[in-house]
């Protein structure tokens, strides 16, 4: 029995957003806030994630906030001509505020304003929910800078995106605003049916995990953003249930080659890779869409 209408209209709603708001506000005015050990340096602080990209559902209560700090960047040159790199490599300037100092400064102002609520993460600073706050995390960033050479279009290039370091040292590069950007662009590009849809996909996600049929982070938020993405603008439409199915049945039709083309919303990884901390590893993906269509077909 497929699942009915009236369910994936409720799965579709957005959740709790004021409460999310008055989060994102709070996080802001504290990383905002004058006499902070970085508030004489170019930052920016912006949200990612679910609540950012309006695909957050109820039962989601983590709020992501990034602090990007610009004046200190780190970078890839490995697509630069050699004329371009050795320009580069001219005109190149170390920095002296470093990504250590600056996380401690940040760890220093959210204390000041949340206490003992603050904890420091793997990858992101933790804020734990208190009266009307949601819990929030904080991703401490630098700038991360692409550089490449144009070919059909001659020139030095930059893509801009993010860089953070977890707890062992690893470097994390991502490019939220870049995915944000063409989540938007395709919600309207299929008529606002795309962000509805992941808000669905989300609660059947939900749903499988509660029922501990998968695992909690088998299937992240971003990666399902990302594979609906992919997904053909016309499947989108008519109704939910034709949307849903229509999107199972056409991602499950895809040979290796295809799903080895897929990419993640931001358009700069694949998003099916192994070994990978920005891909999602192809045993995971398999295991959630057999466990999607077994939802669909099995609803009681």
């Amino acid at each position: 029995m497929a699942i009915p209408e009236a369910q994936l209209i409720t799965w579709s709603h957005q959740g709790a957003v004021p409460s999310s708001r008055d989060t994102y506000a709070s996080v802001k005015r504290a990383l905002e806030a004058p006499g902070t050990g970085f508030s004489g340096k170019s930052y920016e602080v912006f949200l990612q994630g679910s609540y950012g990209n309006d695909t957050n559902v109820y039962a989601e209560s983590d709020v992501d906030v990034v602090i990007r700090l610009d004046d200190l960047y780190y970078y890839d040159t490995s697509g630069l001509n050699s004329e371009h790199a050795a320009a580069f490599a001219r005109g190149f300037v170390p920095a002296t505020y470093t990504y250590a100092d600056f996380k401690a400064h940040v760890m220093t102002a959210l204390r000041a304003s949340f206490g003992n609520a603050v904890t420091d993460g793997n990858k992101a600073i933790k804020i734990a929910p208190a009266n009307n706050r949601r819990s929030a995390d904080v991703v401490v960033a630098a700038e991360f800078q692409r550089h490449y050479s144009g070919t059909l279009l001659p020139g030095h290039y930059i893509e801009r995106g993010i860089c953070f370091f977890t707890a062992n040292g690893d470097r994390i590069v991502n490019y939220p605003k870049q995915h944000s950007a063409n989540c938007t662009s395709k919600h309207q590009a299929t008529n606002e049916w795309f962000k509805p849809t992941v808000r669905i996909y989300k609660n059947m996600r939900n749903r499988l995990v509660g029922a501990n049929v998968i695992t909690r982070g088998l299937a992240p938020s971003y990666f399902i953003e990302g594979l609906l993405y992919n997904v053909s603008n016309e499947k989108y439409g008519g109704s939910y249930a034709a949307a849903v199915l229509g999107i199972i049945n056409w991602v499950r039709s895809l040979d290796q080659e295809a799903l080895s083309k897929l990419v993640c919303a931001n358009q700069e990884y694949y998003l099916l890779r192994d070994g990978l901390p920005t891909c999602w590893p192809y045993s995971s993906y398999d295991r959630f869409l057999s466990a999607l269509a077994t939802l669909w077909n099995d609803w009681r």
